[in-house]
């Protein structure tokens, strides 16, 4: 039988005690020793975190550097835990770099942001991870990956779970590469925000409120996105609950959400399978279905030249969402025959009580993917059209649009 006498209760006590101290103790220094690292740093250096899990309490602040790479021993190697985070908000923060590499390292449960990078140009992020573990909150960081007014963005073989925003979101970029990711419970899977000239390709949205997501917003300093890709995806089964905070734009996209575009133009949507999203397999709609202010003059609210080609599209006849506005109204006009692919019909002509002018379609399909629904969303809804000649293109000559040459 152990003693458990009060001497021998307080000597552990007391060792455990020592213990926890030399542990924070090290954390301490593993946070100050990396962070100088980082100020002390060159053009051309490598910062090289050992395998390792490591608590940290302070963001990691990286500003003005070229050509650095800051790499770890392995995505499930070398582990940064930031939970009770004191200091910053952000796990990692770059700034100001050209030609900088993150890569083989893991980011947990940021107080906001994984991983930020600010006017940088060249940045990749390789092999990254970042998470929040536990149930999908809204408490949990806005994004994982998030690089914004960045050029020449490459994020590969990354994975992103948990974020109350986007996993992945690139925001007022140009020349960007998502491939390779895997994006599971967050509210969008991948998002592309006033964007230009950006393929995402070979990736995995799953179990998402929204797979994939390409979106242009007013108020912002880069005014518009457009030639935009998204091929060869796998979107599948995206019908988590939306668990962003109230007044984040995202908190509107339905769960069950395949992809989305609003209000990007110059958009193509090809050769994706996207299945078993119970609410829409994609979606094409204007700004306006938010019904939210436009203060913005130089903003343009209503999308363009959207193609939607050799996409494997399933979705069994179901329920859409009935925790949203969208959701509710597709089911109220369809029951569970929603078409799979919807457009809101939303024009310059429409908003002024005019019928479609179907020599302005914003949206064709190249061939018959699966049925296809224009809502006449600015009237009332007064004109549903369902799979509309006009809107779908069945000759045989059909353009493969994949201009960056995959």
């Amino acid at each position: 039988m152990i003693n458990s006498s009060p001497i021998l209760r307080c000597a552990f006590t007391l060792l455990l005690s020592c213990v926890v101290a030399v542990l924070a103790k090290a954390q301490i220094e593993h946070q100050q020793a990396w962070q100088l690292a980082l100020l002390e740093m060159e053009d051309g250096d490598t910062l090289h975190l050992p395998e390792g899990t490591y608590t940290l309490t302070e963001s990691l602040l990286v500003d003005g550097y070229d050509d650095v790479v800051v790499t770890g021993a392995g995505m499930d190697k070398t582990i940064l835990q930031f939970e009770g985070q004191k200091a910053g908000s952000e796990g990692f923060k770059v700034s100001n770099c050209n030609r900088f590499t993150m890569k083989d390292f893991t980011i947990l449960n940021t107080a906001g942001d994984a991983i930020k990078t600010q006017m940088c140009d060249q940045i990749n992020f390789l092999n990254l991870e970042t998470s929040w573990t536990g149930k999908p909150k809204s408490t949990n960081g806005s994004y994982g990956l998030y690089p914004v007014q960045c050029t020449n963005v490459l994020i590969d073989g990354c994975k992103a779970r948990g974020a109350s925003d986007a996993g992945i979101y690139v925001g007022q970029s140009n020349k960007v590469i998502v491939r390779n990711c895997t994006a599971i419970e967050n509210v969008a899977g991948i998002e592309i925000e006033n964007t230009t000239n950006a393929m995402v390709y070979d990736n995995l949205a799953e179990n998402n409120t929204g797979g994939i997501l390409v979106f242009d917003l007013p108020g912002l300093i880069k005014k518009r996105g457009g030639h935009i890709e998204v091929f060869r995806n796998e979107v599948r089964s995206n019908n988590l609950k939306n668990f962003a905070p109230k007044g984040n734009i995202v908190a509107q996209v339905p769960p069950g959400t395949g992809v989305m575009v609003l209000a990007t133009s110059d958009v193509a949507i090809h050769r994706n399978t996207i299945v078993e999203n119970r609410t829409t397999s994609i979606a094409v709609v204007s700004y306006y279905i938010t019904e939210l202010p436009i203060q913005d003059d130089a903003y343009e609210p209503i999308p363009h030249e959207i193609t939607i080609d050799g996409n494997n599209i399933e979705r069994k006849h179901q329920w859409p969402t009935f925790k949203n506005k969208i959701g509710k109204l597709l089911a109220f006009k369809f029951g569970r025959k929603v078409p799979p692919i919807i457009y809101d019909g939303i024009t310059e002509e429409t908003l002024a009580g005019k019928d479609l002018d179907f020599s302005k379609n914003a949206v064709l399909l190249m061939g018959k993917q699966a049925d296809f629904a224009v809502l006449d969303a600015a009237r009332k809804f007064k004109d549903i059209l369902i799979n509309p000649p006009a809107f779908i293109y069945t000759g045989l000559d059909s353009p493969i649009y994949d201009s960056f040459g995959l």
